[in-house]
């Protein structure tokens, strides 16, 4: 079918959006069906369920990154691979990624389980909401390898060159956990352990779905079949993937820090209205993350190929499109910042008011989170993991660690929304800086032929 877009495809604006979309759209509903899950929490449950969701997720966004990990650096991998021609050298690392993503979410399922009350009370589950912690928790550290299968898949759609099947997986998952979060706790009356149900529903739809459909399909480009396990090539997935990794923890981790912080200051209603900021900040980096884990296998297969005019072609009309988008998400940001944040909380005036100043303050980091999402993703389909890794290192946990420790000594409650503008503020600089300083190595920023390649 010539309609359908190749990686080996010369690629204009149009065709760059035409490729990409299915990614962002499932990242969106991804994030959107995540957001559900804290509107029936907090409107049918309250608030206090609300914080103990917030409480389970950096956990579960732990075990899910390293299926991330693997599906972000291990795509980088396969990509190459077959942009050097070697098919059934790309499906044997391609399966040896699936399996051990299934081996690895088996066992830390299992410890996470074994000590999961322990976990949850140092992560800011209080006496007074840990019990709903606890009935969250199960059910989602449960279902955890269903989440990361789903997270590694997300990465693969587009270098089989099927995103529009990943688009359509997702939109499935969404529906079903919507449908089942409504069923399960305004009907059924299973509270928050019925919304965690849903969602793990929704996982298996998006992961479990997934995984049949590359080991029976005849139509993919990548197929899971048997395989060896190859350390060199595992190792160089893991390597190339800490970016993604180190992002997802260090947000977790972070995540854990404002909890503990907004504790001391207003209390469990504080982490409320951290909730409900979170899910709104999924939706709106889930345009980033789509569009980057959409063009990656591009570059990758580029490089690869060593198609360096390329390459340069497909990195500044990205760039140009990240920084536009990050302009149109600050200012709708700042212009829904109420609506939001009502329909999460607007039951109680006090707590709506404390979110939307909170939000209104924290939208302004949409105007550098772009640049960074874009410059951690381009060096991991360059399989540059160090590049990648360092910057996600400086955004995630360092300087938004450290701002989110110091400024509320400053600032107070607004010191702690602010921290995240600083973080990537200072991380956009490193951004552009690397941009500049790598752009003659990998031929992006300069005219080049073939001939050029190393």
């Amino acid at each position: 079918m010539k309609n359908q877009i190749q990686l080996s495809d010369n690629f204009n604006l149009k065709k760059i959006i035409r490729f990409t979309m299915p990614s962002v759209v499932m990242m969106v509903i991804m994030s959107i069906y995540s957001v559900v899950d804290g509107l029936f929490v907090s409107n049918l449950i309250g608030d206090m369920a609300l914080s103990a969701v917030n409480v389970v997720m950096p956990l579960v966004m732990i075990i899910g990154a390293v299926g991330l990990m693997l599906g972000s650096g291990g795509s980088a991998l396969v990509a190459k691979t077959l942009g050097e021609g070697d098919r059934i050298r790309a499906n044997k690392y391609f399966s040896m990624i699936v399996f051990t993503v299934i081996g690895i979410g088996v066992v830390l399922s299992a410890l996470c389980l074994i000590f999961l009350r322990q976990i949850l009370s140092l992560m800011g589950g209080s006496d007074l909401i840990i019990e709903d912690c606890m009935s969250y928790g199960y059910v989602m550290v449960g279902g955890s390898v269903l989440f990361m299968l789903q997270c590694m898949f997300q990465s693969f759609f587009p270098v089989a060159e099927k995103p529009q099947l990943g688009l359509i997986l997702s939109i499935s998952a969404g529906v079903a956990n919507m449908a089942l979060d409504y069923i399960f706790i305004k009907f059924a009356k299973l509270g928050i352990f019925g919304a965690g149900l849903a969602t793990v529903i929704g996982f298996a739809i998006g992961g479990g779905v997934a995984l049949a459909y590359f080991i029976f399909s005849q139509k993919s480009m990548i197929k899971i079949r048997v395989c060896g396990f190859y350390p060199k090539q595992f190792g160089y997935a893991c390597y190339n993937g800490a970016s993604e990794f180190m992002s997802n923890v260090s947000a977790s981790f972070v995540g854990i820090l404002y909890n503990v912080q907004l504790l001391k200051l207003v209390g469990e209603r504080g982490i409320a209205a951290y909730s409900a900021m979170m899910y709104t900040d999924f939706v709106f980096l889930a345009v980033f993350f789509g569009f980057t884990m959409g063009i990656a296998p591009v570059i990758s297969y580029n490089y690869g190929a060593n198609r360096f005019d390329e390459m340069k072609n497909v990195f500044k009309k990205s760039t140009a499109l990240i920084v536009v988008g990050s302009v149109v998400a600050m200012v709708l940001a700042e212009a829904l910042s109420y609506p939001l944040a009502y329909a999460f909380v607007g039951y109680d005036k006090e707590l709506l008011q404390m979110t939307v100043r909170g939000f209104r303050i924290f939208a302004v980091c949409y105007a550098f989170c772009g640049i960074n999402i874009w410059c951690s993703g381009f060096f991991t389909a360059l399989c540059n993991g160090g590049v990648s890794a360092t910057v996600s290192f400086l955004r995630s946990l360092l300087f938004r660690g450290s701002a989110v420790m110091l400024l509320p000594m400053i600032w107070g409650l607004d010191g702690i929304w602010s921290a995240v503008i600083v973080a990537e503020g200072l991380t956009a600089v490193v951004s552009v800086l690397l941009f500049v300083v790598f752009r003659k190595r990998y031929k992006y920023g300069k005219d080049s032929n073939l001939s050029d390649a190393n």
